[in-house]
């Protein structure tokens, strides 16, 4: 599915330019050599693919876990029925729970909405030698509340403070945010799910015909497909503004999920395997102990 002529660079908004989601092919499905296969056996490649990443991904956070000393932050955005769930469940299902959590954000509560916009997702941050993982993040907050500004006067901040700047503000405030994590040892994967107009439509579709699957549709699905444009503009804003040398952006073409879900376990294992984590070598004072203990232990 992945094989040398794919870099992951190639799916990284690249600092401080200006990206077009038109000129994205969201129904991408790999290398040429793929270009003729029937979407069955698309489909089946990309699972034995994303197969042998999910093992490779379980081995790397075990060496996360018992090397304490990074922490792993993965963000997954896009539009309503990108896959953004379905990605983080197949991508994870390898890794021990206890190493991983997993939060999902939705309408801020009042509680939250007493804190500034960041706090909600701040005490959520993986600790040391952890994964966390958000399904949707702090960049609500420059999409929905850019779309739809009603919201930012329920924020409740000081009307003086929302000016023209506002949005250039918040790109300040995250990059700033994003840099300090880093610099304290946090790695920090972005996806963006790119899925098209068209493939939406079939996925709304699919979870109105199928009962199965009615608990997934909404309304303000409908609703919010109506500001397609305005959500390019602020997602194509968001990217060129958010994506950094220390926290990239990776758009995903979403029109193929299985093809998507195999990409982003690449990415995921090749920025990981870079740390070359180790696992802690026991002392040589601790390892002279061992002979009494096994001998102790057989005769228990």
């Amino acid at each position: 599915m992945v094989d040398e002529k794919v870099r992951i660079e190639q799916f990284a908004a690249r600092p401080g330019r200006r990206f077009d989601l038109a000129g994205m092919d969201t129904a991408w499905q790999g290398p040429p050599r793929f270009a003729q296969l029937s979407e069955r056996k698309l489909k089946k490649t990309a699972k034995k693919f994303l197969k042998v990443q999910v093992k490779e991904l379980s081995d790397l956070q075990e060496r996360l876990y018992a090397n304490d000393r990074y922490s792993v932050l993965m963000i997954f955005q896009g539009r309503d029925a990108a896959g953004k769930d379905g990605t983080i469940k197949h991508v994870i299902s390898g890794i021990n729970p206890q190493g991983c959590q997993v939060y999902s954000f939705k309408t801020p509560s009042k509680e939250e909405l007493d804190h500034n916009y960041m706090w909600r997702c701040y005490k959520a941050l993986p600790e040391r030698g952890r994964i966390g993982i958000f399904n949707r993040s702090y960049y609500e907050e420059v999409l929905v509340v850019r779309v739809h500004p009603q919201i930012l006067k329920a924020q409740r901040i000081p009307e003086k403070l929302i000016t023209n700047d506002v949005w250039q503000e918040r790109y300040e405030d995250i990059n700033a945010f994003e840099r300090h994590l880093w610099r304290n040892g946090t790695i920090i994967l972005k996806f963006f799910l790119n899925v098209s107009y068209d493939e939406q439509r079939e996925r709304f579709l699919e979870r109105l015909e199928t009962p199965e699957k009615n608990w997934k549709y909404s309304d303000r699905d409908l609703h919010e497909r109506g500001y397609w444009d305005d959500y390019t503009k602020a997602i194509e804003d968001m990217l060129e503004a958010t994506s950094t040398p220390w926290a990239p952006w990776y758009v995903m073409p979403a029109d193929h999920k299985w093809v998507m879900r195999a990409l982003v376990g690449h990415i995921i294992t090749e920025r990981l395997s870079a740390l070359e984590l180790k696992r802690p070598e026991v002392s040589e004072e601790l390892r002279a102990t061992f002979d009494n203990a096994i001998v102790q232990l057989k005769h228990d």
